[in-house]
């Protein structure tokens, strides 16, 4: 007679195995008398079950069914399992086949069902389905060799396009008939007949699928807009904006009422914006999505911005600096005080950077506070501090709060009023680093927008070390990339002549199926790094203009923006089109 789960739950992995009748309690104190002899000898503490598989005293099928238990999770054979049509057809193959898990029984009144999963670790997957799918989830565990062979068994190759479900749901005469009740521009709107499409078997799928095809694009960023005959689905991926197959305009409605569900919205509300947040975990990765609804002339306009952690590499080597800049970067960022800027447009990386420079700074003898606007990446080892204006959470009170509490380093996600920038310099005269942002051209130009938000000049020249300017250019396709000779007038848009670039390669992307057909895949960025030395403070006290101040930092050493992007066209990283966009002439 199977064991009830509830027995097991939360029991240590030795006493689960005892209780199953897998081991002895003699060898379960044997495995520990290992384990603790390779603790005393300096390794690692290794988990119990993995000591006693070496051992011998079990197999690794028999831990699975230990751990299961210790989640309070049934383990089952699902070679013993008959499992219908319907209950396969109940999770789209996409979704089966991103979270690792496999339908057992579905019972459609109340959408319930049973799924079974390769490990009880991956309980985020659970979260996920009730989420997305708007099941409601009875987990299980098997053996990961029998999900991976019923999941190629039931979905490999059978994954629909988007195109295919979107035609799908434009024949689809009951939906829309519920979906013309509750249309969003109708004088009133039945919320019934909304929130019931929105519950839709097919409104949730197309919405799931459009959401793992961003995650897996990368993109960052998944628009919803509705216009006065269509409705569109687009993303960006690397900063440009690419369209996807568009819905029926009826479907509008429902789409957006989903995702206002998914992320604790109220589906009432059409007259103000709202923002929101879904949590997820797609294919071991935690993905955050912050959603935007914006009430349009044509009905709720909604942005989700996608923030995926393991697009994101955390590591100042890793976010395109070149090999001098990184040492002048890391020399800057290790001084004991100082204000230390990072500046340029909205979506050009700005918070990468300061995030890599943190990560470099965490350690456990250093406390970094950071206030932001919103908190993007959640990271151990950082007190960050969401700023909320509604409640009169402002980056300046946040700042003023900060130095009661002991920190070494600090965080103010921008700098866009006097007050906030006094506390700033106040912070750093009093022994603190500070970190910040701005939005400014370049990085000379920094200087002046300070002067004119009233911050004093000689309070500037005491407290700025560094302002970092930098830009995202788009990376080509190794795939696709091709060497081509530019015409004159592609140079001159760089004021070069043929001369000035004899003998060098440039490459292009000819464009494939992996970039989408746009010769590009990635971004990298690039970077004007000016430090303030005596000679420029001089320069600042005496309330020099922006182009003397550039003109003094070039004669310093300073690379502008417009040559860190030559070099990376000269290396073959991406193209003069993009370093023409992204930066501006200096003649």
């Amino acid at each position: 007679m199977p064991i009830d789960p509830s027995e097991l739950k939360k029991r240590r992995i030795g006493r689960v195995l005892t209780k199953l009748g897998k081991v002895t309690r003699e060898q379960v104190h044997e495995a520990l008398a290992k384990q603790q002899s390779e603790v005393a000898g300096g390794a690692k503490k290794r988990p119990l079950g993995q000591i006693m598989i070496e051992m011998g005293m079990v197999k690794e099928r028999d831990v699975q069914e230990a751990l299961a238990g210790q989640a309070g999770m049934l383990f089952v054979d699902l070679d013993k399992i008959e499992i219908d049509d319907a209950t396969i057809a109940a999770l789209p193959a996409e979704t089966a086949m991103a979270y690792g898990v496999v339908p057992i029984q579905y019972k459609p009144e109340g959408r319930r069902l049973k799924v079974a999963l390769k490990s009880p670790d991956n309980f985020r997957a659970v979260d996920d389905l009730r989420l997305l799918m708007n099941f409601t989830v009875d987990p299980v565990v098997a053996p990961q060799e029998q999900v991976e062979a019923r999941l190629k068994q039931f979905y490999a190759g059978k994954q629909s396009s988007l195109a295919e479900v979107v035609g799908q749901m434009s024949s689809d005469q009951s939906l829309a008939q519920t979906l013309q009740r509750g249309a969003a521009g109708s004088a009133s709107i039945d919320l019934e007949a909304v929130l019931e499409a929105s519950e839709d078997n097919k409104v949730i799928t197309l919405l799931n699928m459009v959401l793992l095809q961003a995650i897996k694009d990368r993109a960052s960023d998944i628009h919803f807009e509705p216009f006065e005959d269509e409705f569109k689905m687009r993303y960006r991926i690397d900063g440009v904006l690419y369209e996807m197959v568009p819905p029926p305009k009826y479907l509008g409605s429902a789409i957006t009422s989903r995702i206002k569900v998914m992320s604790n919205l109220d589906i009432a509300e059409r007259r103000l914006p709202q923002d929101g947040r879904v949590e997820l975990v797609v294919g071991g990765n935690p993905v955050d999505l912050r959603v935007s609804v914006l009430p349009t002339m044509h009905g709720e306009s909604v942005v989700m911005r996608v923030l995926d952690r393991s697009n994101v590499e955390l590591s100042l080597d890793r976010v395109g600096l070149r090999p001098d800049d990184l040492e002048q970067v890391q020399g800057i960022i290790h001084r004991p005080n100082g204000i230390v800027i990072v500046t340029g447009p909205t979506g050009s990386g700005k918070t990468t950077t300061l995030y890599a420079a943190l990560q470099e700074l965490n350690t456990v003898d250093i406390k970094i506070l950071t206030a932001e606007d919103p908190v993007e990446y959640d990271i151990d080892g950082l007190c960050q501090c969401q700023v909320n204006t509604d409640v009169g959470m402002t980056f300046a009170r946040a700042l003023r709060s900060f130095l009661r509490q002991d920190p070494d380093i600090i965080l103010v996600g921008e700098i866009r009023d006097l007050e906030t920038a006094q506390i700033a310099v106040q912070a750093s005269l009093t022994g603190h680093l500070v970190f910040s942002t701005l939005h400014t051209n370049d990085a000379p130009s920094s200087i002046i927008r300070l002067l004119d938000l009233g911050v004093e000049a000689f309070l500037l020249t005491a407290t700025i070390e560094a302002i970092i300017a930098q830009r995202l250019t788009r990376t080509i396709c190794t795939k696709c990339k091709e060497s081509y000779t530019p015409t004159e007038e592609q140079l001159l848009e760089l004021d070069l002549r043929p001369d000035d670039v004899r003998g060098r390669t440039f490459y292009r992307g000819r464009g494939c199926d992996l970039c989408h057909g746009s010769g590009y895949k990635g971004r990298t960025a690039i970077y004007e790094i000016m430090p303030m030395d005596d000679g420029l403070r001089d320069l600042v006290m005496k309330q020099a203009s922006t182009a003397v101040l550039r003109e003094e930092s070039r004669r310093r050493g300073m690379r502008t923006l417009r040559e860190s992007g030559l070099l990376a066209i000269y290396e073959g990283l991406t193209t003069i089109d993009e370093v023409v966009r992204e930066t501006i002439s200096e003649e």
